[in-house]
């Protein structure tokens, strides 16, 4: 099992991004997703999740109105669409998705829970 994120780079205050989370070797649709992110030094912060089939969505209270998570499993990738992008968005962002199909945890954005990780993209906002 193997989650790659992509799509991170250097945008200007109120820009915007999209990363994508892909998967090889199973399919994502099986499974929800969330992202999260971190900055060195800090601990990891969740940021956004949806369920297995896209009916659930949640967000941090940092991101709610600037972000938007959605999935394509048709495409086997999941999206997290930022907008009006911040500095203190700056961040290496990560998916990931736990072991067991269709399965939401109690806690969506608690990073304990999450068994398999993308090697994370970095998100530079900054003028």
């Amino acid at each position: 099992v193997q989650l790659q994120a992509s799509g991170g780079g250097l945008v200007q205050p109120g820009g915007s991004l999209r990363l994508s989370c892909a998967a090889s070797r199973f399919s994502l649709g099986y499974y929800s997703i969330a992202w999260f992110r971190q900055v060195p030094g800090k601990e990891r912060e969740g940021v956004s999740f949806i369920s297995s089939r896209g009916s659930s969505t949640y967000y941090a209270d940092s991101v709610k109105g600037r972000f938007t998570i959605s999935r394509d499993n048709a495409k086997n990738t999941v999206y997290l669409q930022m907008n009006s992008l911040r500095p203190e968005d700056t961040a290496v962002y990560f998916c990931a998705s736990p072991s067991e199909r269709h399965w939401v945890p109690p806690l969506v954005l608690d990073s304990t829970v999450y068994h398999y990780w993308g090697q994370g993209t970095l998100v530079t906002v900054s003028s």
